[in-house]
């Protein structure tokens, strides 16, 4: 059986107990504030080669899909909830939500190294991606070839190239998040080399505004929260970088951007790109809040709730930390023994559940007012790395 949730105890909570598989599947009406099955959408990938869709409100494995050619890297279920991007070893797969279908629908291979984060544009017209080959990609989804329209090169010491096959290059920094703000017109992405780039996509990349907040860490996932107001960053040191983001005029942007990558990095690091701007062109920029230790070991991934007010974090020390973002105080720690890395997190569309993918193999789903965790779903044999979720309203 498994061990008791550990978590910091919430007023008029406490501690719950977690099922198990020893317990026959129920099936919860109150999870979910009550959302209709076939409106709620879980699925989970891993080292296992498989993918996995569940039934949320039962943890029964409804439907198993190989994932042969590699682990899966990140899931991401498109906005009208019909197609699943799946991303691993130099391929993206589409597959179909709703259908028995085990192949993908559409399948693109022509990519170098792993892909390690995609994403939709909110009215699936493109999809977004980034890799080890140091690009960050926009796929125009009305070719069901997967055409790539447009490339973001990450570039050799913190500066972009405008070259889509620049990603061939040894020396690109490889992209470890990417993400699209509400806005939906930038791009942000983050490297390995520790660097934050905000892409204007209707601009050429090499306006990015570029910033290094921990020079020598690597910049593992990024969020942007859903009112396109602050967006969050955590490394391989632990530390969570958060900032308010602003739109300003772009001479005043490289100021501050220079003034930024001076007190972060060592008077050798470059800073952002020195290209002539316009006067009258806005960008926007990343203005920085206090960083903070979020975990003492390797931080995985972060996550604005839908309702703003919280940041969740995840790390090799094998817990889920939730952070207010009004103060970034800790508001509570989710943790089982022996669950591992804590690999994704997502929110429910009330703020009020989050769902954990872990390296024991199990995502599990945690009832936030209480610290409990109301299901586990288990079947993959391997590390879980992504889950993708849905439950209605947002995924």
């Amino acid at each position: 059986m498994s061990a008791p949730v550990v978590g910091q105890q919430q007023p008029g909570g406490g501690k719950g107990t977690v099922r198990t598989k020893n317990n026959p599947p129920e099936f919860d009406t109150e999870i979910f504030d009550n959302t209709p099955v076939d409106e709620v959408i879980l699925a989970t990938g891993g080292y296992d080669h498989t993918i996995k869709f569940w039934q949320a409100h039962t943890g029964v494995c409804t439907r198993t899909i190989p994932h042969n050619d590699s682990q899966v890297n990140a899931l991401c279920i498109s906005p009208d909830g019909q197609l699943l991007a799946a991303c691993g070893y130099q391929h993206i797969k589409m597959f179909d939500v709703q259908g028995n279908n085990a192949n993908p629908v559409v399948n693109y291979e022509g990519i170098l190294k792993n892909v390690m984060d995609v994403g939709f544009q909110d009215e699936a017209r493109w999809m977004y991606t980034g890799g080890e080959d140091g690009t960050a990609k926009i796929w125009d989804l009305r070719m069901r070839n997967l055409n790539c329209s447009r490339a973001y090169a990450t570039g050799p010491q913190h500066q972009p190239t405008n070259t889509v096959t620049s990603g061939s290059a040894n020396n690109l920094s490889p992209v470890n998040s990417v993400k699209l703000h509400p806005n939906q017109q930038d791009l942000i992405i983050g490297d390995q080399n520790g660097n934050i780039h905000l892409w204007d996509i209707r601009s050429k990349p090499e306006s990015a505004v570029i910033v290094c907040p921990q020079p020598g860490a690597s910049i593992q996932s990024i969020s942007i929260d859903p009112q396109g107001v602050y967006l969050a960053a955590v490394t391989n040191k632990g530390t969570c970088h958060m900032y308010q983001l602003k739109r300003m005029a772009v001479p005043a942007i490289n100021q501050l951007a220079q003034q930024q990558s001076n007190e972060a990095a060592s008077p050798t690091s470059a800073g952002p790109p020195s290209q002539p701007q316009q006067p009258q062109q806005l960008a926007l920029y990343p203005e920085p809040k206090k960083p903070f230790t979020a975990h003492k070991r390797y931080a995985l991934k972060c996550a604005f709730s839908p309702d703003s007010t919280m940041l969740a974090t995840t790390s090799a020390d094998q817990t889920t930390r939730l952070w207010r973002t009004t103060d970034l105080g800790l508001i509570t720690e989710l943790a089982v023994k022996n669950q591992r890395w804590v690999w994704d997190v997502a929110f429910s569309a009330d703020s009020q559940y989050v769902l954990t993918a872990s390296s024991d193999g199990i995502a599990r789903l945690w009832h936030l007012p209480t610290n409990e965790v109301r299901k586990e779903f288990q079947g993959h044999t391997k590390a879980l790395t992504s889950l993708a979720f849905r439950d209605g309203q947002a995924a």
